[in-house]
This record gives C-alpha cells, structure tokens and sequence, in this order.
C-alpha cells in the first residue's frame, strides 16, 4: 500500500549490468562460484517471489554487479542494505546508490559473519506470532555459500536472533536445483536429506520456480531454483537447534541403511545396542526403516525421547562418534608401533 503523499520510485537511466561488467572489468571468479543474472526479467520474477515489498526493508545478500538490486529498488522498498565481500563490485553498486538517493546502504563485509541483530529499524520488529515484519533477506547466493548460510540461519530462527530478532523475517534465495529439491523434499523422496527436515522443521519451504543454467554468466553446470522460505510460528519439533540437528545427522550417517544404524553413532560403545533399541522403541519408530522414510512426527519422537534420555545422562549430548572412531584409530597405531621389533641400525639405513 502507497504512502499518501510518497511519488512511486522511479531509477534513472543507468548503463545495464553487461555495460557495468565491462566498465569495471568485472568477472566471475570460479573459486568464489560467483554467476552473474544479466536478465532483468528474471531478476524482476525473483524479487516478486518475495511478496510485496513496498516501502520495506530489504538485505540483498551478495549483489553483485546488481541485477537483482535494481528490480529491488524497481519495487519500491524504503531501504536496502547491501552485503558484498568482494570489492570489485562495490564501485558499481555505489553507482546504483547514487542513482536512489537515501535508499542504498551498502557494507563491504561477508555476510556468514555479519550482526544482523542492528540491521534494520527497532520500530519494524514484531512478536513471533504475528504476521511476518516488514523485512525481507534476498539474494542470488554463491554455491559454495548457500548451505552453510541457510543452516546458519535456521539456527537463527530457531533461536529467534541474528535477522529473526525482528520476527519471522522472510527469505528469498536461490540454490543449486540438486539442494532445493532437498530443501523442500517429502518423506519418502529420494532428494530427503537432513537440510530438508531441518529446513521443514522450522519454516514453510517454497520450491517457486527454475532458472536453467544458461540465463548465468558464466553459464554453471547446473540449474538453479528459487526457493521461498518464511518461518512457522511454531516449529515441528520443540527441541534446542543443536540436539535436532544431532540426531538428524546421526539418522541419515548411513543414508542408505536401515535407521537403526545411523542412530546407533549417538551412543558410546559401551551400552550402544540396548540405548538404540531403547530409543527407537520409546520413539515408537520402525527400526528398518531408511532414514529418507520418516516422517516428522517420527524425527519429533525421536528428538523428544533423546532429549529424555540426555536429562537422565547429562554426559550423553556430548558424546562424539566421530572422535570415539579417532581415538580408537590412534590406539591402534600406538599398540601396532609398540609391538612391532625393534629396527637395527643397517634397516633403518635400508
């Protein structure tokens, strides 16, 4: 809804993102797997997928030369904040500032690191119950960023901080197509992975369309999808972050075997057949099924019984598969090297 009195934005002409590449030398670097959307229409269809973003407050994550900055500005929104690590972009999207006066706020910063908790304007937080704030995260993200980021951030809205602490801020990013479909993959599916339960167990989850590889420049392997994200006022599962994502990962730690034996890895040796079968009876799961065929009600039981069991032994939550598996490896070194002879002189030489 227009603000009485507020003239609808309009940018002036501005040379298009091929000009600004070629005017600051801009190319993608491989070791960043950075892909430039050249295509306005396409970046006008991502930024609609966001909602309505009149007079809001948007972050674009990883502008860029600034396809997708344009079509956000295009639309209207009171501010934008711009995160970009490389340097070689912001030049060009200092131009764009320049072009929206008071609009554009740009930080040269990595956004894994960056304090969104006083991004935007205390006035815009609401309650977790209410409708979402008018704030939104966007961005076309590098794919060697894209998952990491999104656990990082459902981290955050299960914690309700970092760009949450405004309410259940909404995001619009882009994947490979390979990890959205295992961000919005159903029980069952063969894409079902742990992003998709972590993702699914804290947000409404959108496949909303795909841009094939050859709109990019340079043109990636794959295909990317849009994917939508707004989180749920309640989450599927009432546990701590950290205890839902360990047994999530411990579920799917052998993918293709029955779930018993990636459940088994959160238990030590000592005990570990009688706890997993104590575990997956208390939780009421089929111990034969394969980690992609649960459901959530079957991971929400067995987080709810693990999280019993961790109260009863306080040392269990922090007991590690991984590093078991190391130090036995290091103990069996140690017993091979001692009980092996003694090399000679003449040997050792040899």
């Amino acid at each position: 809804m227009a603000v009485p009195g507020k003239a609808a934005f309009h940018l002036p002409p501005l040379p298009t993102i091929g000009e600004i590449i070629k005017l600051f030398r801009l190319k993608a670097q491989k070791q960043l797997s950075q892909n430039f959307l050249l295509d306005l229409r396409l970046t006008d269809k991502i930024v609609r997928q966001a909602g309505q973003l009149k007079n809001a407050h948007v972050c674009e994550v990883g502008p860029g030369p600034g396809g997708i900055t344009r079509s956000i500005l295009k639309a209207g929104v009171e501010q934008l904040l711009l995160i970009e690590k490389d340097p070689r972009f912001i030049p060009g999207l200092q131009m764009l500032s320049e072009a929206a006066p008071g609009k554009v706020h740009i930080v040269h910063g990595d956004i894994l690191t960056y304090k969104m908790e006083k991004a935007f304007p205390k006035h815009l937080k609401k309650n977790w119950e209410d409708e979402p704030p008018d704030i939104h995260i966007i961005g076309n993200l590098p794919f060697s960023v894209s998952t990491p980021l999104i656990i990082k951030w459902l981290e955050n809205v299960s914690k309700k901080d970092g760009p949450f602490i405004y309410g259940r801020t909404q995001m619009t990013l882009t994947f490979q197509k390979e990890v959205a479909e295992r961000l919005t993959a159903n029980p069952g599916g063969k894409q079902r992975s742990r992003l998709s339960v972590m993702s699914q167990h804290l947000c409404a989850v959108e496949n909303c369309f795909i841009i094939p590889g050859q709109a990019f420049v340079p043109k990636p392997e794959v295909d990317v999808a849009v994917v939508h994200f707004t989180p749920l006022v309640q989450p599927k599962i009432q546990q701590p972050f950290e205890l839902v994502e360990k047994v999530v990962r411990s579920v799917f730690h052998f993918r293709r075997k029955h779930c018993f034996r990636g459940l088994e890895t959160l238990f030590p040796e000592s005990g570990r057949l009688k706890r997993t079968e104590q575990l997956m009876m208390t939780a009421n799961v089929d111990p034969t099924l394969r980690p992609f065929q649960l459901s959530m009600s079957q991971f929400r039981n067995l987080c709810d019984t693990y999280r019993k069991m961790c109260d009863e032994d306080p040392g269990l939550f922090v007991y590690n598969y991984r590093e078991e598996l190391k130090q036995k490896k290091k103990t069996r070194k140690l017993i091979r090297s001692t009980s092996e002879p003694e090399q000679t002189e003449e040997e050792n030489h040899l």
